[in-house]
């Protein structure tokens, strides 16, 4: 049955929505050119279904970027879930979120397997080792960006502020920093009124708008086939859990580690690579800090969510435990089937019941508190990379409850530092994109290369 058939005299009023074939269409584009990280991915989006085509309405689209926000998990792919539900029910929300993810899955096998095969051949390790500096910059500066969007006013500064300082010298939980502000921001949400996305202006009328309208049903019979897709979703996503983790090894705690993972990627993959980096490297032993780098840099040269990152740990994870090229594919297959599943569930979930909200200040308050946070987040995550990249030897000093990791300046990597700048100077200076970035930065590595072995 079509979600989205009319069964009443308004409805039939109302101008049709684009048929299914045309959203796939449109969907498999965005999914193609969604380089950029989640602002880039954003901007394509809204470009796409907003501006040219004029599907959703500025408003109906914020007020859905917002909910995503909320949501542990990639917000450009759940906004493009959110959205596709909204035009053509579960079947439409299906598509569009797997078309995000899937062109960049594919590419980042592809990478992963050439990183395996090739990645102590020293041209190849040059260009990986150049990509790695580079998202050193990439990090800082995506802080920044997130900062000017998010700290306004003292308050949203001293919870940035905090959320560093209980990550950085305390060792606090992540999860536990992201509900805690979450729950500041519910609670006081007048503290955070000017840190959210907002509400945006009414725009011109979208066609969806002219559906609704004529069709006040519309949403609510969508919010059946949503409750019975996040059922299926959440089904998948357990059934490799219970599966796996009676009988332990590398691929029980594959679906487990990345599972946890699912739940608290509050402020996408930026905010939540501290925690699973440390986990990956220090408490799994997976990989290496540096070839997480590595890991992101691929992340950044492709299409779709950059928590795409997270496959490549899963392809060095199944490889890594002696399973060869067709372990890194289960681990990659495990971690995306893990990773993805529960986004799915979260936007079926939640999306029929936020059609209903409009202007809830303690949901917009939560927002701003988490984004606020996230700054927070990311500066540790760009000072725990920073130390890893620009030296060789960093050392955790302890006082009492304090932890700090210190590096020894004798260990500075000058090689290092000279494509980290140039990465600076790209980004800050010459304002080139990311992929001019990452691309120049590569090639800086090769002839660094030639030059130190000649």
């Amino acid at each position: 049955m079509n979600d989205t058939s009319n069964t009443t005299g308004a409805a039939t009023a109302a101008p049709p929505l684009p048929s299914l074939a045309a959203a796939t269409e449109v969907w498999l584009r965005i999914g193609c050119l969604s380089f950029g990280g989640p602002a880039g991915q954003i901007a394509l989006m809204h470009r796409e279904v907003v501006d040219q085509r004029r599907w959703i309405s500025d408003q109906r689209f914020l007020h859905a970027l917002n909910f995503c926000s909320l949501l542990p998990g990639p917000e450009a792919q759940q906004l493009a879930t959110y959205l596709g539900w909204l035009l053509h029910g579960a079947r439409g929300g299906l598509i569009a979120g797997l078309l995000f993810i899937v062109p960049g899955a594919v590419v980042m096998l592809a990478l992963s397997v050439v990183f395996i095969l090739a990645g102590e051949v020293p041209a190849v390790a040059a260009v990986f080792f150049g990509l790695k500096c580079a998202v050193l910059v990439i990090v800082f500066e995506a802080l920044l960006r997130v900062a000017r969007r998010a700290l306004h006013g003292r308050i949203a500064w001293l919870t940035g502020a905090a959320a560093f300082a209980a990550l950085f010298c305390f060792a606090v939980p992540f999860p536990a920093v992201v509900l805690g502000a979450a729950l500041l921001g519910a609670v006081v949400p007048r503290w955070f009124a000017a840190g959210g996305h907002g509400n945006g202006g009414a725009g011109p009328p979208a066609l969806l708008d002219t559906v609704m309208a004529a069709d006040p049903g519309h949403a609510g019979r969508l919010a059946r086939s949503a409750r019975r897709a996040a059922l299926i979703a959440i089904v998948a996503w357990g059934l490799p859990v219970v599966v796996l983790l009676p009988g332990g090894g590398v691929h029980a705690d594959i679906a487990w580690f990345f599972s946890k993972m699912a739940v608290v990627t509050f402020g996408g993959a930026y905010a939540v690579l501290t925690y699973v980096a440390q986990q990956a490297v220090e408490h799994y032993g997976w990989l290496s800090a540096s070839e997480m780098l590595t890991g992101l840099g691929l992340a950044e040269t492709t299409p779709g969510p950059l928590i795409l990152v997270l496959q490549f740990v899963g392809f060095l994870a199944g490889h890594g435990a002696g399973g060869g090229i067709a372990g890194g594919i289960i681990g990659t297959a495990l971690t995306l089937w893990v990773t993805f599943a529960p986004c799915f569930a979260f936007v079926f979930l939640g999306a029929p019941a936020v059609e209903r909200l409009r202007e809830n200040r303690a949901l917009s308050g939560a927002l701003a508190a988490i984004t606020a946070a996230v700054v927070g987040v990311i500066a540790n995550l760009a000072l725990w990379f920073g130390l890893r990249v620009l030296f060789a030897d960093v050392r955790a000093v302890s006082w009492g409850v304090l932890s700090i990791d210190l590096p020894l300046p004798a260990s500075l990597d000058a090689a290092a530092l000279l494509v980290v700048l140039i990465a600076a100077d790209c980004l800050f200076g010459l304002r080139f994109g990311v992929i001019r970035t990452l691309a120049i930065c590569a090639a800086a590595g090769v002839a660094l290369n030639l030059v130190m072995g000649a």
